[in-house]
């Protein structure tokens, strides 16, 4: 039988991107047969994002989408909540709506997982020679931050925490009892996925193809603090 790659989606305000990496989830062959469910979780988007998503799927009936929707906006952790207790997968990938992230490289952060070294993959933006867009400086200054801080006490070596590109084994990342509504769920699966005894944890490099605020980027300095304050409340006083 068949192995399957559940890819969550969270999609907020995505009607112009959202087509363009639906195909590129699409046509994405993976290594020993392994077969690909979308599972799109609308977050209460404002624009045509519904009506886009519904017509592709009317077009692409061959194309394996479970697709939900939110009736109140609740933020993307809230929606990769929604779309991981969905999944039916042996693994589990979360992919953003936008184009930052190459679903052509799935089958690099799958092969440490199906080699038998790993249970996690992170996609790291800072490893590798893969192409990064040059963005925002104190951006990654902030993101050294958090990841720095977050190794801390998870005492991990990850050069990328916040990074979308994770993927799990479906029994690893449904065992755990999320709760961050936004853009703290990185923090938060990162330390309570590194509290699972003996889970092996790699990083492989990514390409990078970031978006600027006037293309649609949506994380700003509130989401770091609040990033901060999750990785002191999961780590050090909520372990649960």
């Amino acid at each position: 039988m068949a192995q399957l790659l559940s890819v969550v989606i969270p999609v907020y305000n995505e009607e112009k991107t959202i087509t363009k990496i639906l195909d590129s989830v699409k046509n994405v062959e993976l290594h020993d047969g392994i077969e690909k469910e979308l599972l799109l979780v609308n977050d209460a988007s404002s624009d045509n994002t519904d009506g886009v998503i519904r017509k592709y799927i009317e077009d692409n009936p061959g194309v394996n989408i479970q697709y939900q929707v939110h009736e109140k906006n609740q933020g993307k952790g809230a929606a990769l909540h929604t779309g991981i207790d969905k999944a039916s997968g042996n693994f589990v990938i979360i992919q953003d709506a936008d184009l930052e992230y190459d679903p052509n490289e799935y089958g690099r952060l799958l092969k440490p997982i199906t080699d038998g070294h790993a249970d996690v993959v992170y996609g790291s933006r800072f490893k590798g020679s893969q192409p990064h867009r040059i963005l925002f400086f104190w951006h990654s200054i902030g993101n050294a931050v958090l990841t720095f801080a977050s190794n801390m006490f998870t005492n991990l070596n990850l050069t990328d925490m916040e990074t979308c590109y994770k993927v799990f084994k479906a029994e690893h990342i449904k065992q755990l009892n999320l709760k961050e509504k936004r853009f703290g769920f990185e923090p938060e699966v990162t330390a309570k996925i590194s509290r699972i005894p003996h889970i092996r944890i790699y990083e492989v490099g990514i390409s990078y193809y970031g978006r600027s605020y006037h293309e649609g980027k949506k994380i700003n300095w509130k989401d770091g603090v609040r990033a901060i304050y999750c990785i002191l409340k999961y780590n050090l006083f909520s372990k649960k």
